[in-house]
């Protein structure tokens, strides 16, 4: 029927030809697609995600944590120690780094800078290091400036891991494995660390079995302390103690005298009548000396005789002439 192509539905038939007909589902098939999913800020290279995501995977490959602080270096006056991130500590500079590892500090890697010109440090330092097996990193000068917070680093750093710290009970113990009475030094408010390694060289020197330092406001067992301790960090123990005078209260109920070293003390350090017995030695800090609740905590509190003179003797100084005291009465006696 000539008018069934008019009807609704029909389907008209048309010339038959090769190829897509005009429209979009010819021409504009390829645009219809679109170009997939939009990529990721950070793998885009223009976009400022991308040049954090770059810089964040070079701190990995040297060694850094991503996102990580910096340290507070020694200054851009020279090299030194800075802090990082939580307790752990950067050593910057070849001298420091090279005197640090012959105190045999211990080491969570050793950064070299790429094409370091070579020394008679960096050549100790290598065969320390090679020594030891220490973990070795090459890192690039712009790394190295990130990781020691821009302190001249002269292309060499080392991170030194948190220290351990012991409780008061373990000095018991190692006192008691020695089968020797307990002689443990007590820091009140010392805040110079290298006043704390200096003690600890004189107590590893005159036999104490450990070093006792208030929790805050206090030095503690940082890269300083460790190289002016020249190794004895290595062999005499540091405890923590949270509250200082009820750690000492503590030690008294388990059998030992508490003597306080002071410039108003009772007796002369010559005089101590318990330099045989179990003996906790507390030094206070040099100009402020004891705190009130230490002080009262004390069983004696003695003194170093001077010259009128001399105001005051430092706090490593005073502890190393009463240890050396303690150690000599105890050596008569034996």
């Amino acid at each position: 029927m000539a008018g069934n192509s008019k009807r609704a539905g029909a389907v008209r038939k048309t010339g038959s030809k090769k190829g897509a007909q005009v429209g979009t589902g010819g021409h504009s098939r390829k645009a219809l697609q679109g170009k997939g999913p939009t990529p990721k800020a950070e793998d885009r290279t223009y976009h400022p995600a991308h040049q954090r995501k770059v810089a964040a995977e070079k701190r990995v490959a040297a060694g850094r944590r991503p996102g990580a602080p910096g340290g507070r270096g020694a200054g851009r006056g020279g090299g030194g120690v800075g802090r990082k991130g939580g307790a752990t500590e950067v050593v910057a500079g070849r001298n420091a780094v090279l005197e640090a590892l012959r105190a045999e500090m211990p080491v969570e890697g050793i950064y070299l800078a790429s094409r370091l010109e070579s020394d008679d440090r960096t050549q100790e330092i290598l065969e320390i290091a090679h020594a030891r097996s220490l973990p070795m990193f090459e890192a690039s000068r712009l790394d190295l400036d990130r990781i020691t917070d821009g302190a001249v680093h002269q292309g060499v750093a080392m991170k030194v891991p948190p220290y351990d710290y012991k409780d008061a009970e373990d000095l018991l113990d190692a006192a008691a494995e020695a089968g020797e009475p307990p002689l443990i030094v007590a820091l009140d408010a010392v805040t110079d660390p290298r006043n704390l390694g200096a003690v600890l060289r004189s107590a590893g020197a005159f036999g104490a079995h450990g070093v006792l330092v208030p929790e805050r406001r206090a030095a503690g067992v940082t890269a300083s302390a460790w190289k002016v301790s020249a190794g004895a960090a290595a062999r005499v123990p540091v405890a923590r103690a949270t509250n200082l005078a009820r750690e000492l209260a503590e030690l008294k109920k388990s059998g030992c005298f508490v003597v306080g070293l002071d410039a108003g003390g009772d007796m002369p350090v010559g005089e101590l009548a318990y330099a045989t017995d179990p003996l906790v030695l507390v030094v206070g800090s040099e100009g402020k000396g004891l705190s009130r609740l230490v002080r009262e905590a004390c069983d004696a509190v003695v003194s170093i005789p001077m010259a009128t003179t001399t105001e005051s003797l430092n706090a490593a100084v005073a502890a190393g002439i009463t240890l050396y005291e303690v150690a000599k009465q105890r050596s008569a006696d034996n």
